[in-house]
């Protein structure tokens, strides 16, 4: 096993919550992929809905070195599942940090 980490810098989110609460209220569906990038491009999200939602999940160095790029899928749950995912994201990002 191995581990990355990054941090990534958003203004406000940059629509995270808002992405991931439409994910949730379309959980019958969509065509094609919605995409999700922060404001400098190093956290990205794609979602496709194939019966369950499946989000990719990228984070990349920064310019000007931009030296890796790592991506993950994660597998959800149209619906209930989604919506907590949803609810969680929104906690996370409007969460103060100690």
């Amino acid at each position: 096993w191995g581990s990355v980490e990054t941090s990534v810098e958003t203004w406000a989110g940059d629509g995270l919550d808002t992405f991931f609460a439409s994910l949730a209220e379309d959980f019958r569906g969509w065509e094609g992929t919605r995409v999700w990038h922060s404001l400098c491009y190093d956290l990205s999200l794609s979602a496709e809905h194939r019966g369950d939602v499946f989000l990719t999940w990228g984070i990349r160095d920064r310019a000007p070195s931009e030296g890796w790029h790592f991506e993950t899928t994660t597998v959800h749950a149209a619906g209930e599942d989604m919506r907590h995912l949803a609810a969680e994201i929104q906690t996370f990002l409007t969460s103060v940090p100690e």
